[in-house]
């Protein structure tokens, strides 16, 4: 049985920690400190890195991992990042044989040009691009390339659990509440996940079906939405994509 561990690192995110007891895979490890004291912990054999994407929060402490350690670090094909040494694009899958796992590649640009997430065993990991209740700033890509990788995994099993890179889930669902104010299944998310952070516990990983349910990046085509962007934006709106653009520049200033 493969468990997923959570490791906080910085002030908010999370280094997806994969393993069975005896072999582990990290994800997005941007510090090599809380990785290492939770491998001495547990008595785990780090075994493989994945990278989503290049920002430093995410791949900064790849090195000093590798340092010691021969080991496979899959990324995305389409950005520069020195210690990735197993380039993927979507298509291309990431094996690691000692979990039993196999992750399909997608390739969801936007936050970064060259974004990638990890889909497999029920699980996704997509960095940035995704967040409980929410969506990556616009670094790098167009609204019209987010809307896509959005889509992209929107259409994912609705059981899926996603592993984003940040603990913003409280941050995201008020500003979701303020597009959609009425919404019950919103308000009945608020009160789940503010429990759990008054518990100490980390508010991840969400679902795709409930992310389809309550998150305003993934229902730009709905009326609701729509008619409080063009609330927002005072003018209306000609397509989903100018919707996006108008509620990730007010998602940026809320």
């Amino acid at each position: 049985m493969v468990n997923v561990d959570a490791v906080p690192a910085f002030r908010d995110n999370y280094i997806w920690t994969l393993h069975d007891g005896e072999y582990a895979v990290v994800v997005d490890p941007g510090d090599a400190a809380p990785v290492e004291d939770f491998l001495a912990q547990r008595k785990l054999t780090l075994v493989a890195i994945l990278a989503t994407h290049h920002h430093a929060d995410h791949v900064g402490g790849v090195g000093a991992l590798t340092a010691t350690r021969n080991i496979p670090v899959f990324g995305p094909r389409g950005e520069s990042i020195p210690t990735v040494t197993r380039p993927l694009a979507e298509g291309d899958d990431a094996i690691i044989d000692e979990l039993g796992l196999c992750f399909s590649v997608l390739d969801i640009p936007g936050h970064t040009a060259g974004h990638i997430a990890y889909d497999g065993a029920g699980m996704l990991f997509c960095g940035d691009t995704l967040f409980a209740c929410g969506c990556g700033r616009l670094f790098e890509g167009t609204p019209g390339q987010m809307v896509d990788s959005l889509a992209k995994l929107a259409v994912l099993p609705g059981d899926t659990r996603v592993y984003c890179g940040h603990e913003y889930t409280m941050a995201n669902i008020r500003f979701a509440q303020a597009v959609e104010g009425a919404s019950v299944a919103i308000r009945e998310r608020a009160a789940i996940e503010a429990a759990k952070r008054a518990r100490g516990e980390p508010t991840l990983p969400s679902t795709i079906a409930l992310e389809r349910e309550t998150n305003p990046f993934l229902r730009c085509t709905e009326p609701v939405v729509v008619r409080a962007a063009e609330a927002h934006a005072g003018h209306a709106l000609a397509d989903p994509i100018a919707t996006f653009a108008t509620l990730r520049e007010w998602k940026n200033n809320f």
